[in-house]
């Protein structure tokens, strides 16, 4: 269902599950209700961030899973599904030549080069050890061409393609495509997610964000804590495995790490 503006469409959803905004309310019909803008006053990101986009430029959308039959110790996978759906579906409007260099970034923003093209975040809801509802919400820059807020490196598909691309035909691209993630079992999941992750191949330098149980290694580069790890694979529960140049893996949970660009 399209919404002309709306303050964020997962605070939207969220509402609509309370039996607010009565408007759209008829979304809740469909087995995989989706609501999608392209104007929102108060987008959410990640750690309370917020997500920039100009009005009537981009794709703002969120989706409901119902009851996901997900174990509560692996929602990591819900945001799993939202990502691959994503990037199979933003990979449609790039040539041959930029599609190898789409990838999602762990934990949740899909990447091109270096560049940020869209962003993820997931909202769930428990009832005891039961996920009661996933939402979904994802930002795509579609054709938005100047950015404001100071956001790291964003990119759109106009930028690259210099094509405005219709945002209307993303989103049934993108129905279809999480329609078809969600007959995957994990292991086929986490496997494309890990294939198409930010930086797959290699040693790459990372660095340590917060103490955690992983072993400190000696400054290099000039930048504290900084070590060389290749990606050696993600676990259902979310945490990233990093194979060091010592052969030691590490595991880290969201912001415990963090890329060097």
């Amino acid at each position: 269902m399209y919404i002309d503006q709306t303050d964020s469409t997962n605070s939207l959803m969220q509402r609509l599950l309370k039996g607010e905004d009565q408007e759209y309310a008829s979304c809740l019909k469909e087995d995989i209700p989706l609501i999608y803008t392209t104007y929102q006053t108060a987008g959410r990101g990640q750690m309370g961030n917020c997500w920039e986009s100009e009005p009537g430029k981009n794709l703002l959308l969120s989706y409901l899973l119902r009851e996901p039959e997900v174990n509560i110790s692996e929602m990591f996978l819900l945001n799993v599904i939202a990502a691959v759906a994503a990037h199979r579906t933003i990979a449609e409007w790039l040539s041959y030549e930029q599609r190898p260099m789409l990838s999602i970034k762990w934990p949740n923003d899909i990447y091109i080069g270096n560049r940020k093209i869209a962003g993820i975040l997931v909202e769930n809801s428990l009832c005891g050890t039961k996920i009661q509802h996933s939402i979904a919400g994802i930002g795509i820059n579609v054709n938005q061409e100047q950015w404001v807020s100071g956001a790291p490196n964003p990119v759109s598909i106009k930028q690259l393609t210099g094509v405005k691309a219709d945002i209307d035909a993303i989103v049934k691209r993108f129905k279809h495509k999480l329609e078809t993630n969600l007959s995957w079992d994990p292991v086929q999941l986490l496997n494309y997610y890990r294939v198409h992750q930010y930086r797959c191949n290699g040693y790459w330098p990372f660095v340590e964000r917060e103490v955690s149980t992983a072993p400190t290694m000696n400054a290099t580069a000039g930048v504290e804590g900084q070590f060389m790890a290749k990606i050696e694979g993600f676990l259902p529960t979310g945490e990233l495995l990093l194979r060091d140049q010592q052969g030691n893996v590490r595991k880290y949970h969201f912001k415990q790490v963090r890329y060097v660009l």
